[in-house]
């Protein structure tokens, strides 16, 4: 039991590293050039929420004849799923700590973006890097849990 839970714990961990990863250096990184495909992220997603104070008109409704923002995360989040099956195998509950972790990453991430009263509230580190000062815009890379924020250094508090 205890070596599933270690599994399940460093499942949340690993996924919570990706998602500091890919935010600062694929999304913010890579997404920085507009022809991209990761571009979304800054010049749609970003230039919204900076326009309508956090919210995310395109998460509304999961439409997926519609190629958005929300529709290009919920590819990524599938390929993840998909390229992390044989790790069912390996390590089953690691894989289902992963899972979980890109269950609410995509919960709280649509919450937060619908809702910014209850990003402020529950999400106050991306609400931060969405409404930020300077700052805070280089910093504050994960959604789910701050865990590596804090962990690396760069989790910005905003006043």
């Amino acid at each position: 039991m205890l070596l599933l839970t270690m599994q399940f714990l460093l499942g949340l961990l690993y996924a919570n590293a990706g998602e500091w990863l890919m935010h600062k250096y694929i999304l913010h990184g890579l997404g920085a050039k507009p022809t991209s495909f990761w571009a979304y992220h800054l010049h749609e997603h970003h230039a919204v929420c900076a326009r309508c104070a956090m919210v995310d008109p395109g998460y509304r409704a999961i439409r997926l004849s519609v190629w958005n923002t929300q529709t290009k995360e919920l590819a990524v989040l599938l390929g993840l799923v998909l390229l992390h099956l044989p790790l069912l195998l390996l390590l089953p509950a690691m894989a289902w700590g992963l899972y979980l972790s890109l269950a609410l990453y995509y919960y709280k991430h649509r919450r937060g973006h619908l809702d910014s009263d209850w990003a402020r509230r529950h999400l106050r580190w991306h609400y931060d890097h969405h409404l930020c000062q300077q700052a805070a815009c280089s910093g504050n890379w994960c959604v789910t849990w701050p865990w590596c924020d804090y962990l690396l250094g760069t989790r910005i508090k905003m006043p």
